[in-house]
């Protein structure tokens, strides 16, 4: 029989390591790697989530140079996904993002960091309500480049700009807002309504309560939902304290990750073994409904084909 072969789209960390790290080296990366293979997942995006451009342009450079280095690397790492630095300052909507780093979108800067990931950035979440953004998703699709909305507060009027530029996905949807927001107009029903976007979840239960999870996948229209871990350093490992971008983050018995002291997310411990599960369980779909959403719909978004491993 084949094994699951689960796709990733946001991962920002695995087994100890953080993807953020301006050291990460190929020993680190090569233990990552062989750790999401115990889990079945046989492809992910990396994500860096906000800092400076200089940066990040950096921080591709060292992962394509890590992918050159060794074909097992470059087989799980399918590309890249920014989540940031183009995202809102606004109270609540940056979430864990440092917020003195957020800026407004540049087509420079764009063209910096694509040239930087060796063409294979293929996902930037951005917000696009910033200046410069609708010229960015612009150019960004012209490459091949998806663009999700999120850590944002969009009006109406910018979600229909970004839409009309070519953008195709609402990032992480329900998480990195307020605890509090006008009970109808808000930036979560604004994006959920919209039928062009497909909605990326976090099914742990924790990022969105299940009976969240199953209003928000039976809004959707048919392939318009897509399952994500968002997960950082502390996935695949007991609890403790993990690094993601220079906080050491607390992470208990329950795999909820929290900046130290205060109640806010910052990312996740799951795994997308356990996300396709619980998908078929709270969505009461047929095992093979869950998997796709985990692996082969979010994977053909992006123009990526997955092995499958036999066992």
């Amino acid at each position: 029989m084949k094994r699951p072969s689960f796709f990733d789209l946001q991962v920002n960390g695995f087994a100890g390591v953080d993807f953020q790290s301006d050291t990460l080296d190929l020993p680190e990366l090569l233990h990552a790697v062989k750790s999401l293979r115990k889990y079945d997942t046989v492809g992910i995006l990396a994500t860096l989530i906000t800092d400076s451009v200089e940066a990040l342009c950096k921080k591709l450079e060292n992962f394509e140079a890590l992918r050159n280095q060794d074909s097992r690397v470059a087989s799980m790492i399918k590309g890249y996904h920014l989540e940031g630095p183009w995202i809102s300052t606004e109270a609540g909507y940056h979430g864990a993002h440092p917020k003195a780093l957020a800026i407004s979108p540049q087509l420079e800067d764009f063209d910096r960091l694509y040239d930087a990931s060796g063409g294979n950035l293929k996902l930037v979440t951005l917000a696009p309500e910033r200046e410069g953004a609708v010229a960015v998703i612009e150019a960004a699709v012209a490459k091949g480049v998806r663009i999700g909305l999120g850590h944002t507060n969009a009006s109406v009027e910018a979600i229909d700009a970004a839409i009309d530029a070519g953008a195709t996905l609402a990032t992480h949807l329900g998480n990195a807002v307020p605890l509090q927001m006008h009970r109808h107009d808000n930036v979560v029903q604004r994006l959920l309504a919209r039928d062009e976007l497909v909605a990326c979840l976090i099914p742990d239960g924790i990022h969105l309560p299940r009976f969240v999870l199953k209003n928000f996948h039976r809004s959707k229209p048919a392939g318009k939902v897509f399952l994500t871990t968002d997960c950082m350093s502390a996935a695949g490992s007991p609890p403790g304290v993990y690094p993601l971008a220079g906080y050491h983050l607390e992470v208990g018995a329950d795999g909820v990750v929290h900046l130290p002291g205060e109640e806010r997310f910052a990312g996740s411990s799951l795994t997308m073994d356990a996300a396709c599960r619980n998908a078929a369980d709270w969505l009461s779909l047929e095992a093979s409904e869950a998997l796709a959403l985990c692996s082969s719909l979010p994977a053909a978004h992006f123009g990526i084909t997955l092995e499958c491993e036999a066992v």
